[in-house]
């Protein structure tokens, strides 16, 4: 069996699955923020129960209009935390506390190797990078989980990507998994597992395989995921202290199909507007003029990427016609770069810093975008509107891309700048 069907057996007390079979599964971890619980609330109290399943066992984390942008939002963050108070939910995190979801989780040691975490949130599929199968859902499967500690599965086929070579400079996770949705399209692994593998994945931070599994969701993909290995381990010592079982693939496992993908001659990649599919190396991009840059997000909020943007913003200035928006994913992450003196570099160089939040990301707050304007982020999605106006544009990029465009006012290359 893949990984993806030996955690669902394990999970559904089978000892073999194949793709296309329903189980309904033990969950190990729910999780709801500020716009998804308030209706997997609402729906579980339809269910006549008084407690859920589990108060150790769902996370509640309002991280996106959060601090609250508006009566609406207040309202929403309000309902949470007094389910949160009136269930004695265990992982509720409140502002000043909480972090970007994504990024939060795996910090606090909430997700391990060989764990089921769902979440109302499709970008749930960053546990993938812990070896863990980590998938959205919608909110009344929250409602239902968070009752019952189960939920229905279809068990998914696997596509197996092997990465070879050694990267580029300026070349990190983020443009792998842009130029893999180029590659096969944002339905080219709809509703199936990828493995990410070979030698290149072997190299990466698990930072970056994060970015990587937070953006399979954009292919289509139901999770991505990632083998347990020495960095697994190392990144899981000082977070998680229960037992866990990293899952592999056996080596005659069948695959929906696997991809080989030479990696040396990869650029730094662009997703131009409006889908992630629509990738092209940076040369391509270059002195398109931006009116904002966004570094930061699930996808490129953690530590790793803010001091890959610092390198490039150090002694350099923002361009007088460009905004910069920086959001450390975790209240951890924000002050680690407090103490590393990258804030200090970003602030020197005429960026804002952000509160952790998803706010800019979705067009939420926190960094709207006019008509007609173009953004650089380092973001998942450049959908028709998603961090504005209808009219506006958003590029997505690597945290080095997008700090060098914010500097040179055109999307560049970071050898532009250094």
């Amino acid at each position: 069996m893949t990984i993806v069907e030996k955690i669902l057996a394990s999970h559904s007390n089978k000892s073999k699955l194949n793709p296309g079979e329903i189980v309904n599964a033990k969950v190990d971890l729910i999780l709801g923020n500020d716009v998804t619980a308030p209706v997997a609330i609402n729906e579980f109290r339809k269910i006549g129960i008084n407690k859920v399943f589990d108060i150790d066992k769902i996370a509640l984390v309002p991280d996106h209009f959060t601090p609250n942008k508006d009566i609406k939002s207040a309202e929403n963050s309000l309902l949470i935390r007094n389910f949160a108070k009136e269930m004695q939910i265990t992982n509720y995190f409140e502002v000043g506390r909480v972090g970007i979801e994504h990024c939060l989780l795996p910090e606090k040691g909430l997700v391990a190797p060989g764990e089921i975490i769902i979440g109302a949130d499709s970008h749930t599929c960053t546990y993938g990078a812990l070896n863990a199968l980590a998938t959205g859902v919608g909110s009344t499967d929250i409602a239902a989980a968070m009752a019952t500690g189960f939920l229905w599965f279809r068990v998914p086929e696997t596509i197996k990507i092997i990465y070879k070579g050694k990267l580029k400079p300026w070349v990190s996770g983020k443009d792998l998994i842009l130029y893999t949705i180029g590659q096969i399209g944002v339905d080219g692994a709809l509703y199936k597992s990828i493995e990410f593998s070979g030698e290149t994945i072997k190299n990466l931070s698990i930072d970056s395989r994060m970015t990587m599994a937070n953006m399979a969701i954009e292919a289509g993909a139901k999770c991505g995921l990632f083998e347990y290995d020495d960095k697994t381990k190392e990144y899981l010592e000082a977070r998680v202290t229960r037992d866990y079982s990293p899952i592999a693939s056996d080596k005659d496992s069948i695959y929906d199909k696997i991809l080989e993908f030479d990696v040396s001659n990869i650029e730094p990649q662009i997703a131009f507007p409006h889908l992630p599919e629509n990738t092209r190396p940076v040369q391509e991009a270059k002195n398109i003029k931006i009116d904002q840059a966004v570094i930061g997000s699930c996808t490129n909020g953690r530590i790793e990427d803010l001091r890959i943007a610092a390198q490039i913003f150090k002694d350099h200035k923002v361009h007088p016609d460009v905004r910069c928006i920086i959001f450390p994913g975790t209240q951890e992450i924000y002050i680690n770069a407090l103490k590393e003196g990258l804030i200090e570099i970003f602030i020197n160089a005429g960026a804002a810093v952000s509160t952790p939040t998803c706010g800019p990301c979705l067009g939420g707050h926190m960094g709207v975008l006019a008509k007609g304007e173009k953004a650089i982020s380092t973001t998942n999605r450049n959908f028709v509107g998603r961090m504005g106006h209808p009219q506006s544009e958003v590029y997505l990029s690597n945290p080095a891309v997008a700090a060098a465009s914010a500097i040179k006012g055109y999307i560049a290359h970071p050898e532009e700048v250094l």
